[in-house]
């Protein structure tokens, strides 16, 4: 009799656990299936706003990981989709170290004169337009000896239409100055919540005194505050119709698997702040004009060539 109810104790239990798998199952599909629906919505919206068609050139590129391990992207701005062969004006390099779990963020300020492979000496950002991410991939390997294994070329349109989804009331700016040269809309001083034109123009403004200076410091602040906020409970849910609304607006030789992988680690692991660092360093540079570039930033290779390894390696 015991062995009896040993028994049907043993069979309630393994129909249990059963019935709890089939329950896990069963929600992990709806969840999946309602990411995938999202992220279809997030493609549907954009298309429509772009006129139903996409036409981004495919880019050919060798890259691969760096010597320490790091996955390292090669990140570019551009100012309209289908001519994206212009001169980049954002350069950053995002790097990623699955086994340190490490978010790093680069920026290349793009009037540094450096040597171009089969070009010579120019500003950095011309690569792009003279060769594509190939040739900008191999003149940040040629002058800084560090190794890049994709590229993601982002329309500024994308940028806003994120923003705007992720943070319906906006992003809490502090502006802290008038800024109104060469950007549209223009942006009054002062603590604001700016929508996703009104950030874009915060983030290009470079008309000032210390000119394209700012505008680093500003992109590399914007970041921060983005990847502190997409981390609140409010955002995360949203993740899979962003992903879906940047698609059209993005070309990148990553896979959506990759681009996922990286950000389920960077949420799940509650990233705070990104470490930053700037291309040029202090001192390790000046500023000439010379005939045929205008002002350049001349600077000191192996200075930044020391300082990034040592960002990136750490």
């Amino acid at each position: 009799m015991r062995s009896e109810r040993h028994e049907n104790k043993g069979k309630k239990k393994r129909k249990a656990w059963k019935v709890i798998l089939l329950l896990l199952l069963l929600i992990i599909g709806c969840v999946l299936a309602y990411a995938y629906y999202q992220y279809k919505q997030g493609i549907n919206q954009s298309m429509k706003k772009i006129g139903g068609t996409t036409k981004l050139e495919t880019y050919k590129f060798e890259g691969q990981k760096d010597q320490y391990g790091n996955t390292n992207i090669l990140l570019m701005g551009s100012d309209a989709r289908g001519k994206e062969r212009s001169r980049s004006d954002t350069i950053m390099i995002a790097s990623y170290n699955q086994d340190k779990g490490t978010y790093k963020l680069t920026s290349i300020m793009r009037d540094s004169y450096v040597e171009i492979p089969g070009y010579g000496k120019h500003k950095i950002n011309s690569a792009f337009a003279s060769g594509g991410p190939e040739l900008m991939r191999q003149t940040i390997k040629e002058n800084f000896d560090i190794d890049l294994q994709y590229y993601a070329i982002l329309d500024f349109e994308g940028f806003v239409q994120v923003i705007d989804e992720a943070f319906p009331n906006g992003v809490e700016i502090n502006v802290e100055k008038k800024m109104a040269a060469y950007v549209d809309p223009p942006l009054e001083p002062g603590l604001q919540k700016l929508d996703g034109r009104h950030l874009l123009s915060y983030v290009r403004f470079r008309h000032d005194r210390i000119g394209d200076f700012g505008r680093v410091q500003r992109q590399q602040e914007v970041i921060q505050k983005l990847g502190e906020q997409m981390t609140s409970f409010t955002v995360i849910p949203k993740l899979p119709k962003l992903i879906g609304i940047i698609s059209p607006y993005i070309n990148t030789n990553m896979q959506s698997t990759d681009i996922l992988f990286m950000a389920k680690n960077y949420f799940t692991q509650g990233k705070e702040n990104i470490p930053t660092l700037r291309i040029p360093v202090d001192n390790s540079f000046t500023e000439p004009r010379i005939s045929g570039e205008g002002a350049v930033l001349k600077i000191d290779v192996e200075k930044n060539k020391e300082a990034l390894h040592q960002f990136i390696s750490n």
